[in-house]
């Protein structure tokens, strides 16, 4: 077959040619271009401050460990921007604590006995709460949980980790500390709970609380929270005469505490013990405000209350009330106090055969000062007392006897 060429095929390709031409020399100005802009023109605007740029570090491993940064002079000259990549695996953590230290945690049960006749007498549940295991010695195991735990207990036992029951022996309790320390046989008991210091504790550190919240069903109850507050006085009504008699010094904590745990333990994340679990308020508008007592405070208690049972305070002998209790206008007329006395404490009435007595401490003077320390409520009066002074300790009282200012020495005795 035979083809004739009209010239239609000449100028196709001319064209193609023509387009490939002006498609290459385009790369090569373009290529030129690229490289004159990165060379020269790059630097020289870095070089003028108008234009900012950024690059990262990157480690071995692919990893970004840095950002640098450089803005224009109005801004700031170099930024360097860390980016390191934490890994805290605080889930890890908390519950490798748990698991060694929840073995240390028990439940301690209040066996009370009701009789209801010569010949029939059945035993109850009084209560059920949380101790915690600090000592083994030889087959015994010594526990401390709450005073209000065990209060009025005929029986006490305690439930280890595996459901194992244990009878219990009070070494002793203490009101007012609100402490008490069982012991127990140690043959079952491998984990001791390792003591912390309480006084190296600060506001927003971690913990945590374990215990067994709404009795034995819920035993080893684990609770995680921060310290909200190291050093809190919470005055405490122990005769129901709406009254403060005390007030505890307690470690403040947002981790929760409900009845049951009271007795548990405050842990810090060294799962070391920083605090014995105590109380709530309770109160329909108050959520995670609870309070532990410091280890620190409740150890010379446990080693006193283990050794001999109960806690030896210093004895005055009388019967006290806070002069804020009585109203202002008795203070001139029946006290004749001289107007710049602003508090103090009122004897009510001073035992026989007393310290008060023996110094001449009579119904009606005004104790102002105890050891120059001004003391304004009875809580003031037992907490110098029962902290500050030993059996046998000597101490200065100042006080108003119908308006004039007497000083005695007092030798305390053992309460």
């Amino acid at each position: 077959m035979v083809y004739f060429d009209d010239g239609t095929n000449r100028s196709r390709n001319k064209r193609y040619r023509r387009n490939t031409i002006n498609l290459f020399l385009s790369l090569v100005i373009g290529v030129v271009l690229g490289a004159f802009l990165f060379a020269v023109a790059l630097p020289k605007l870095i070089e003028l401050d108008l234009l900012p740029y950024q690059f990262y570090v990157v480690s071995e491993q692919g990893n970004i460990v840095g950002q640098m940064m450089h803005t224009t002079q109005e801004e700031s000259t170099y930024k360097l921007d860390p980016i390191r990549p934490v890994s805290v695996d605080i889930a890890t953590q908390v519950t490798s604590i748990v698991e060694r230290v929840t073995p240390a945690v028990v439940g301690v049960e209040n066996l009370q006995t009701k009789s209801f006749n010569f010949w029939d007498q059945a035993s109850y549940d009084g209560g059920t709460g949380s101790g915690v295991i600090y000592r083994k010695e030889a087959d015994r195991a010594y526990i401390v949980t709450n005073h209000h735990v065990i209060e009025g207990a005929d029986q006490i036992e305690i439930i280890l980790e595996d459901d194992t029951r244990l009878i219990a022996e009070l070494k002793g309790s203490d009101l007012y500390t609100d402490l008490a320390v069982l012991e127990v046989d140690g043959t079952h008991i491998d984990v001791v709970i390792e003591l912390g210091n309480s006084e190296l504790t600060k506001v927003g550190e971690p913990v945590i609380a374990i215990g067994n919240p709404l009795g034995l069903g819920l035993s080893g109850s684990v609770t995680q929270g921060i310290i909200s507050g190291t050093q809190r006085s919470i005055p405490q009504d122990f005769s129901g005469d709406g009254l403060a008699d005390w007030q505890a010094d307690v470690i403040q904590t947002d981790a929760a505490i409900n009845p049951g745990n009271s007795g548990g333990a405050l842990i810090n994340m060294q799962g070391q013990l920083i605090g014995i679990n105590s109380m709530k308020i309770n109160q329909e508008a108050v959520e995670g405000i609870g309070f532990a007592i410091p280890i620190n405070e409740a150890l010379p208690v446990i080693q006193e209350l283990e050794q001999t049972g109960q806690v030896t305070r210093a004895f005055l002998g009388v019967e006290a009330y806070s002069l804020i209790d009585v109203p202002k206008t008795e203070w001139k007329r029946s006290l004749q106090l001289p107007d710049h006395v602003m508090g103090g404490i009122y004897i009510q009435s001073v035992e026989p055969f007393t310290p008060a007595d023996y110094a001449g401490l009579q119904p009606y003077d005004v104790i102002v000062e105890l050891d120059g320390e001004p003391v304004h409520t009875i809580v003031d009066l037992r907490k110098f007392l029962y902290q500050k002074k030993q059996p046998g300790d000597t101490m200065v009282v100042d006080f108003y006897r119908m308006g004039q200012a007497e000083q005695v020495i007092v030798e305390l005795t053992k309460q």
